[in-house]
């Protein structure tokens, strides 16, 4: 499998708290059946003011890591970027970290608030697309606008979005609402990747495994094509494996 959202980069947002629980995670990937992680902590101004120099310097230290340890994990970075008004200054500057490209535009990994759809995300999802940008929604399936106004995801659907499912949301790890969301979602073939969006051992581990399962028992093919085959095609794309 290909797990293209993670926050196991140490020490750089509110994932991975050393490098030593980095080591750990990188290895339980591997247990879970992933044989390519992207890293993508936050870009989130005011709170985690991360930039491609950042991330691509945390990046080459903990990759060396993960090879001194042999542990059989290739990796790659980008990173999961808040909705903000300065996306497009950055990506005239070139300073936006992308997952990969799919259909000839690149994937943007793009989170939205967890409470609600902000203002203005229309015009943004048109704007990337128009440059060539294709906006991956992170987790939509655990957004409270969205839970409690269903139909509001036909209208993503509709602006060109493409959806990334978390992991533990199929397992139950997010309660049982967001269970059935994301359960009605994947009935719908509506989730494009599915991600383990990790951001340590134990509280939000590596879910992809039984996440996988689960998803094939409804369609072993869909299953492959959100876990293995999509995620794949993203990432032999990226420009800096």
């Amino acid at each position: 499998m290909i797990d293209v959202h993670s926050h196991i980069l140490p020490g750089i947002d509110d994932g991975a708290r050393s490098l030593d629980i980095a080591l750990e995670m990188a290895q339980q990937a591997v247990d879970n059946g992933i044989s390519h992680m992207v890293c993508t902590p936050h870009i989130h101004k005011g709170f985690f003011d991360n930039t491609y120099a950042t991330i691509e310097s945390a990046f080459g230290e903990f990759s060396q890591s993960v090879a001194q340890k042999n542990i059989p994990l290739s990796l790659s970075f980008a990173a999961e970027v808040r909705v903000n008004e300065f996306i497009p200054i950055w990506l005239k500057q070139n300073q936006l970290p992308f997952l990969g490209a799919l259909n000839g535009k690149r994937v943007l990994l793009l989170e939205m608030p967890h409470s609600h759809l902000p203002q203005g995300l229309d015009a943004l999802v048109k704007w990337l697309l128009r440059n060539d940008v294709q906006p991956l929604i992170a987790h939509p399936e655990r957004n409270r606008e969205l839970l409690a106004e269903q139909h509001k995801f036909l209208w993503l659907q509709r602006l060109g979005c493409k959806f990334q499912a978390t992991a533990g949301a199929i397992t139950g790890r997010f309660g049982e609402n967001v269970q059935s969301f994301a359960g009605s979602l994947l009935q719908k073939k509506a989730f494009h990747v599915v991600a383990s969006d990790t951001h340590d051992l134990v509280r939000r581990p590596n879910d992809m495994r039984a996440a996988y399962e689960s998803v094939a028992e409804f369609d072993v093919d869909y299953a492959e094509e959100i876990f293995v085959s999509t995620p794949a095609a993203i990432v032999k794309n990226a420009t800096n494996l």
